[in-house]
């Protein structure tokens, strides 16, 4: 018993002479000797009353929650803030998903106009509409009119209350839909658009048509120099749509013509 040993020591220390003997000395009366014992065996009798169950379970108990203490308090002050994910970062997540939205759309339609013009370019008639057509700035409607009116009312007194519409040509909203697509296949934020194998690709595409444009409009492109620039734009587009997670150029998926509005889901369609 713990309360035992230290009325042991205790009464050792008292008793003086004898150092921890618990021996009376023989300046101690037998008397004073007989009391201190009684009054010890009477504690030590009084601590065998509880049983030992008890401060087994007391002292595991207080042991248990110190250590619980102990452990907590680092834990709790160590714990690092969160904070929200955003940018890039989460793009493999939600900036992927968004942007197939945006953009999935109007890249297809821009690779079934560009597959349009493989007839034209394989019998060398570079005048047939539909090349001319996929360069010509003002062929392609980029952003439609939207009305102005006022809950339906136009207040205008030429009665004209839509917005101009914007063309571009389908190949410049090609290349800027392909480079934002691209971009958003990334697994972080750090690494620099022109370094993603999705922005690499679509840059090699762009080198050739953009060379394939300038000689067409300059009417220095031959038709031998069309079939080989073609042929070398089409292997560099199916390797992009492969990196977008579209399908080949040769599946027949771009057979049709494509919505270039926002789309609700992600999925090809």
């Amino acid at each position: 018993m713990a309360k035992l040993s230290v009325l042991s020591l205790f009464f050792a220390a008292v008793t003086g002479t004898n150092g921890f003997s618990t021996n009376p000395p023989s300046s101690v009366s037998a008397q004073n000797a007989q009391q201190l014992s009684t009054q010890l065996s009477l504690k030590s009798s009084a601590n065998d009353d509880i049983p030992s169950s008890s401060f087994q379970r007391r002292n595991f108990l207080a042991t248990a929650t110190a250590a619980a203490g102990t452990i907590m308090v680092p834990l709790l002050s160590s714990t690092s803030p969160a904070y929200a994910s955003g940018g890039a970062t989460a793009g493999k997540y939600t900036t992927i998903p968004i942007a197939k939205r945006r953009y999935y759309g109007r890249v297809q339609e821009a690779v079934h106009e560009f597959l349009l013009m493989t007839p034209a370019i394989i019998k060398g008639d570079l005048n047939d509409p539909t090349v001319q057509d996929f360069f010509d700035v003002t062929k392609t409607v980029v952003i439609e009119g939207k009305k102005k009116d006022i809950n339906g009312v136009c207040t205008k007194k030429d009665g004209d209350c839509k917005s101009a519409s914007i063309y571009d040509s389908r190949y410049n909203d090609m290349k800027t839909t392909m480079y934002l697509l691209g971009n958003a296949f990334r697994i972080n934020q750090t690494k620099a658009p022109d370094n993603l194998p999705t922005v690499k690709a679509a840059k090699k595409f762009f080198k050739v048509m953009n060379k394939f444009e300038f000689k067409l409009s300059k009417k220095q492109l031959s038709e031998s120099d069309a079939k080989g620039m073609f042929a070398d734009a089409l292997d560099i587009l199916d390797e992009y749509l492969d990196l977008v997670e579209l399908p080949p150029t040769e599946s027949g998926h771009y057979d049709k013509e494509f919505s270039t509005l926002v789309g609700e889901t992600s999925r090809i369609t």
